[in-house]
C-alpha cells in the first residue's frame, strides 16, 4: 500500500525532472525532499535531519571509489604536465595530419583514447592547444575540428566511460544491477552512437575539407570561427621540458643539469605512460575473453587496476621531476586531483542520496525502520502500483528512458541524472520485460551525450568551442542532428541485441 511518504517521493521526483528541464541545479530539491520524506516517514523532524545526513553518507560511501579514480588519473596528468611529458605524447601525432580528412580522423582517435583514460575535461586543453591548430593548418575548418573533439570525447568516450567506469557504477548502484554488464552494453551503444554521429558529421564537412585541402594559411578567416595567428602557432612556442631550445643561455650549471635531467625523463615518461595504458587496455580486453590468466575485472576491479597503475606512474613522475621535493609534490598533485574530482562529481552525492532513498537496499540505513518491518522501497512500490497502467512495450520504455536521460542532461552535467535513470531502470525493467542493465545503459547514453558536452551549450562544450574559436551555440546546433540520429539508432540496436 502506498503511504504519504510514497506520494511525497513521487512529487519530489517529478519536481527534480521539471527543474532539470529548466536547466537548473537539483541539489536543493533533493535535499529538501530527503528531509521531508524522512520527517513524514518517521513522524518527527529529527529523523528528517538525520535522513539528510545519512543519505549523503550512504551515497558518499558507495561513490568514493569514483572520486578516488578520478583524483588519481587527474593527479597523474598534472604531474606529466609539469615536466612536459603530456605534450610529448601528442606532438608526434601532428606530423600525421597531412590533409583535412586525415586530421579529422586523427582528432577523433586521439581525443577518444585520451578521454577514456583522463576524461574529456582534462584532455581537452591538451588536444586543443597542440592538435587543433595543426588540424586547422592541414585543412580542417575550426568548426569541424570542434565537432570531432566534442563527439569523440564528451560524447563517445564519456558516455561509455569504460576505463574509469564512473558512469556505469553510478547507473548500476542506483539500478541494483551489474556494473560490468552496464559498462559492456554502454560501450557498444556509445560506439554505435559515436560511429553514426561522427560519420554524419564528416559527411556534412566533407565538401569543405576537399576545398581546403590544398593549403590553408596559418591564420584562418571566416565567420565560422577563426583561429588566431598566435593560437595556431602555439605548438611552435618553446615549452619547458619539451623544446630543447627552451634552455636559456647562461643558466647556472646546476639549473642546466636539472633541466637536462627533466627532459630525459620527460621523453621516457612520454613513452612509458602510453605503453602502460595500452597494456591496461590489453589485459582488460583479454580478461573479457578469459585469456589473460588474471581473472576478470568485475565491478570496480577495472577502476582499481588502472588506479593502482596511475598511482605508481605518479610516484615515478614526481621522483624524476624533482627528487628532492618528490615527497611534498605528490601530495600537491593528489590534492589537485581530489579538488577536480569533487568539483566534477560533488553535486552528484546529494542527488544520488535522494534516489538511494527510493531503494530498499539503502533506505534501511537512512530511515529508522521499525523491528519486524522491511526497509521501504518508495520508487519500486510506486512503479508496482501503476504497473497495470503501463504498456508492456520494450520499445516505448527504452525511448522513454532515452528521453528522460536527455532531459536530465539539460542541466549541463551528464552525471547528475544517472541516479534517476538508474533507479527508474531497476524499477521498470521487470514490467516491460527488459533487463535493468539495458535500460540503464540507454538512459546513460541520453544523459551523457546531452549533458556531457555535445548538445548543451552551457556544459563542458564551452571549453571545446573556446579552443576552436567558434560559437558554442553554433557548435551545439551542428552536433544536434548527428547525435540524435546516433542515439535513436543505438536505442533500437539495444532492443535488438538484448
Amino acid at each position: 500500500m502506498l503511504t504519504a511518504s510514497h506520494l511525497l517521493y513521487a512529487l519530489v521526483t517529478v519536481s527534480v525532472i521539471v527543474v532539470m528541464f529548466f536547466r537548473k541545479g537539483v541539489v536543493i530539491p533533493t535535499l529538501l525532499g530527503t528531509f521531508i520524506i524522512g520527517w513524514v516517514y518517521a513522524g518527527d523532524a529529527i529523523s528528517g535531519f538525520k535522513a539528510v545526513y545519512l543519505s549523503n553518507l550512504s551515497a558518499a560511501k558507495e561513490l568514493f571509489t569514483i572520486f578516488l579514480i578520478i583524483a588519481l588519473m587527474t593527479a597523474l596528468l598534472a604531474s606529466l604536465r609539469d615536466i612536459g611529458a603530456d605534450r610529448r605524447m601528442i606532438i608526434p601525432i601532428q606530423r600525421m595530419m597531412v590533409n583535412g580528412h586525415v586530421a579529422y580522423i586523427v582528432l577523433v582517435l586521439v581525443t577518444y583514447v585520451l578521454s577514456l583514460f583522463f576524461w574529456p575535461t582534462p584532455a581537452a586543453p591538451l588536444v586543443g592547444a597542440l592538435l587543433l591548430p595543426a588540424a586547422v593548418k592541414a585543412g580542417l575548418s575550426p568548426m569541424a575540428a570542434a565537432v570531432a573533439i566534442a563527439l569523440a570525447g564528451q560524447g563517445m568516450a564519456l558516455s561509455s566511460d569504460y576505463i574509469m567506469q564512473v558512469a556505469p557504477m553510478l547507473s548500476a548502484v542506483a539500478a541494483g544491477a551489474s556494473t560490468t554488464v552496464i559498462a559492456d552494453r554502454a560501450l557498444v551503444l556509445s560506439l554505435i552512437t559515436g560511429g553514426v554521429a561522427i560519420t554524419l558529421a564528416y559527411m556534412m564537412y566533407c565538401r569543405s575539407l576537399k576545398s581546403r585541402r590544398a593549403a590553408l594559411p596559418a591564420s584562418t578567416h571566416g565567420r565560422e570561427g577563426a583561429v588566431s595567428e598566435s593560437q595556431s602557432m602555439r605548438r611552435h612556442v618553446p615549452i619547458e621540458g619539451v623544446d630543447d631550445g627552451a634552455v636559456a643561455v647562461g643558466l647556472p650549471p646546476e639549473e642546466m643539469a636539472r633541466h637536462r635531467w627533466r627532459m630525459r625523463w620527460s621523453k621516457l615518461l612520454a613513452v612509458l605512460v602510453p605503453l602502460s595504458l595500452l597494456a591496461i587496455m590489453t589485459v582488460m580486453a583479454m580478461s573479457k575473453l578469459g585469456e589473460s590468466g588474471l581473472g576478470s575485472f568485475e565491478g570496480g576491479d577495472g577502476a582499481a587496476f588502472i588506479g593502482g597503475v596511475a598511482a605508481l606512474l605518479l610516484i615515478i613522475s614526481c621522483v624524476v621531476s624533482n627528487p628532492r621535493k618528490a615527497l611534498d609534490r605528490i601530495s600537491d598533485y593528489i590534492i589537485e586531483g581530489f579538488l577536480f574530482a569533487f568539483r566534477a562529481m560533488g553535486p552528484v552525492i546529494p542527488i544520488a542520496g535522494f534516489f538511494f532513498l527510493g531503494s530498499s537496499d539503502f533506505s534501511g540505513s537512512i530511515l529508522p525502520v521499525k523491528d519486524g518491518l522491511s526497509a521501504p522501497a518508495f520508487l519500486f512500490d510506486l512503479v508496482a502500483s501503476i504497473q497495470h497502467m503501463l504498456p508492456s512495450s520494450g520499445y516505448l520504455a527504452a525511448f522513454c528512458m532515452l528521453l528522460i536521460g536527455i532531459i536530465t542532461g539539460l542541466d549541463g552535467s551528464g552525471f547528475s541524472g544517472l541516479p534517476l535513470t538508474g533507479s527508474l531502470s531497476g524499477a521498470l525493467a521487470s514490467t516491460v520485460g527488459l533487463e535493468p542493465e539495458t535500460l540503464a545503459a540507454v538512459g546513460q547514453m541520453g544523459a551523457i551525450w546531452a549533458g556531457g558536452g555535445t548538445l548543451v551549450a552551457w556544459s563542458s562544450l564551452v571549453a571545446v568551442a573556446g579552443f576552436a574559436g567558434v560559437s558554442v551555440i553554433e557548435l551545439a546546433r551542428r552536433n544536434f542532428i548527428p547525435v540524435m540520429t546516433g542515439l535513436i539508432i543505438s536505442t533500437i540496436a539495444a532492443l535488438l541485441l538484448w
